[in-house]
Order: structure tokens, then C-alpha cells, then sequence
């Protein structure tokens, strides 16, 4: 299954994007899943608000240099000029495509109306389009629900206002806002924004394994796949669908040592990216999802006990010394 994605002058070399998630798509690990096969990794979201764009968050969040492939860069918001300007400085910045989100359940994003609040207002959502298409001269994206409740699944008119606004492609989480993360993703209104568009449509949610990835390409039609969760804690499962839709074959599981030299490489990253306290504290988190497993609580347990990145990295070492032995 050969299949190559256009948005506008950048051609993917596949069908697997990496969804942007808040404090977790940084450059350590946009990379990592770019290494592994991920033909497009979106970086996290940031505020079209230009006071915080000064930020340490921020600043970290814009960092590209040194990066690998195609570079898309989220905004979120929900105020037409500053979303315009948003895009257009991280143009300057070094963007090659600017993704709008209109995804985003979270209530912080949703109070100020921006996220996928947005659904709800059709009219100020065009606007937003407009202005920021008019504002760029690179490729526009954009993210969305498929609608604001299990109600009002409005995916299928945004989807068509989003292409008379000249978007460029489409990413469709399978869930509506009210549903947040919760319960299954679905995909018929993926499957019907596809067939009422004609952009590139991206399926997103619960793509979890190669068999699910293949499923969700069949049924609904996608151009390409966003995946978010399931690449945490997992950057090679990028590899492992790629390998599956091509030949149909499952690849063996990765190695121990691999997946050792993965994990002590990303804090690495991590500590180069944030400095020793921050870069710390952001490991815990990456470090839980790589060993997400009952028999793995105890490391969990110490790890995030653990002040110094020597410590940390130690610990990994460790770890994996003893698997080895048993």
C-alpha cells in the first residue's frame, strides 16, 4: 500500500505524521519519531497571543535549528489578526507549513474559545482560515474534531469551508470535544469528510498498532495518519506500521538494546533541550511511557525519585543491565 502525500510543495515520504501534543512533541522527540520512519512531525502547539512568544516555553517550542525534515508549526486561537501574525512570524522563524488547531479539548485552549471551540462558530472559523492563508506564503494546515458534541458532528462543513479557504490538508481526531480522550475514536465521520472533500485528509485517534493503522487507512479513505499517544513512550512504532503496510508482515519487537540506546539518547535530548531541572523533570514522564507496564512500576517508582540527570541515567542503564542478566 504506496501511497504519497502532497502538502502543497512538500511531498511526505509516507503516510505517518506525528500528531502535536502539548509538552510532548518537543524537538527531542519529534526527531526521534522522524528517525523512525515519521514522514511529518507537527511541533506543539503554541498561543497566537505575542506576549508569551517571548517565554522560555515558547522559545523552546519555536526551536527548529538543527531539525530534520519538513517543519510544521501548530498555532492555536481564536482572534483572526493575532492568528495571522502568529503565522506569519513563525514563518520568519523558519516554518515550512503552518497548522491551525481546531482540535484541542483542553479547557484552558476552549475558555478563550480556541481549540476546538471553534466548531462552534463556522462563521469566525472562516475567518480565521482567510486571514491566515492571505497572512503566509507556505502551506496552511489544519486539525480538527469531528465536531463540538456527539450532537453536532459539524466535521463535514468545516471540512468544506476549510477548503474554500485554500487549506491545505486535513487532520480529523475521531472524537468530538465533549468526548475529550474518552471512549473509542470513530472514523465514518472521517470516512465522510473524505468523501466530501477533495484535499488530503488525515485520520487521527487510538492508532495504536499496525493492524488499527492499516484498518483506519482502508476504511475511511485518509490520505495519511496522525498519531499522537501511541507513539509515547513508543517512537519505532512509526517503523513498525510502515514495515506492516508495505509488505503485510508484523516486524519483531524491538531489541533490548535498541530500545536502551533510544531511551538514554532521548535524555540526553531532553537535558541538551531544557537544561538539568526542567530537562529532568520532562524525562519522568517520557521515561514512564517507554516502560508502561505492570512488572515496570518499581522503576517508575525510583526513577521518579531521582534529582540529578546522572541519576536518571544511571537508573536507565541499570535497568536495562539487569534485564539483560535475567
Amino acid at each position: 500500500m504506496k501511497h504519497k502525500m502532497q502538502i502543497g510543495p512538500y511531498q511526505l515520504n509516507n503516510q505517518l505524521i506525528v500528531a502535536p501534543m502539548a509538552g510532548v512533541t518537543d524537538q527531542a522527540f519529534r526527531n526521534l519519531c522522524l528517525r523512525y520512519g515519521a514522514a511529518l512531525a507537527v511541533s506543539e502547539m503554541l498561543s497566537s497571543n505575542p506576549e508569551v512568544w517571548d517565554t522560555d516555553k515558547s522559545r523552546q517550542r519555536m526551536t527548529h535549528s538543527g531539525e530534520e525534515g519538513i517543519r510544521s508549526v501548530q498555532i492555536a486561537g481564536a482572534d483572526p489578526d493575532l492568528m495571522a501574525q502568529a503565522a506569519l512570524f513563525n514563518v520568519e522563524q523558519g516554518a515550512h507549513i503552518i497548522d491551525i488547531n481546531m482540535g484541542c479539548p483542553a479547557k484552558k485552549v476552549n475558555k478563550k474559545l480556541a481549540g476546538s471551540a471553534l466548531m462552534q462558530n463556522p462563521p469566525l472559523v472562516k475567518e480565521i482560515l482567510q486571514a491566515v492563508v492571505a497572512a503566509v506564503n507556505v502551506p496552511v494546515t489544519l486539525k480538527i474534531r469531528t465536531g463540538w458534541e456527539p450532537e453536532h458532528k459539524n466535521g463535514v462543513q468545516i471540512a468544506q469551508i476549510a477548503e474554500d479557504c485554500g487549506i491545505a490538508s486535513l487532520a480529523v481526531h475521531g472524537r468530538t470535544r465533549q468526548c475529550m480522550y474518552r471512549g473509542d475514536a470513530e472514523y465514518d465521520t472521517i470516512k465522510a469528510i473524505k468523501q466530501n472533500v477533495s484535499i488530503p485528509v488525515v485520520a487521527n485517534g487510538d492508532i495504536d498498532s499496525p493492524e488499527k493503522a492499516r484498518f483506519v487507512l482502508e476504511y475511511t479513505g485518509a490520505d495519511a495518519l496522525m498519531i499522537g499517544r501511541g507513539a509515547q513512550g513508543r517512537p519505532w512504532i512509526f517503523r513498525e506500521i510502515q514495515h506492516y503496510l508495505e509488505t503485510g508482515n508484523k516486524l519483531a519487537p524491538i531489541e533490548v538494546a535498541e530500545q536502551r540506546q533510544v531511551m538514554l539518547e532521548h535524555l540526553t535530548k531532553l537535558y541538551d533541550l531544557y537544561g538539568e531541572y526542567k530537562g529532568i523533570r520532562f524525562a519522568r514522564k517520557h521515561m514512564g511511557w517507554y516502560l508502561d507496564q505492570e512488572a515496570q512500576r518499581q522503576f517508575r517508582a525510583d526513577f521518579n525519585r531521582l534529582e540529578t540527570a546522572a541519576e536518571q541515567y544511571s537508573l536507565v542503564e541499570c535497568y536495562f543491565d539487569e534485564l539483560v542478566q535475567n
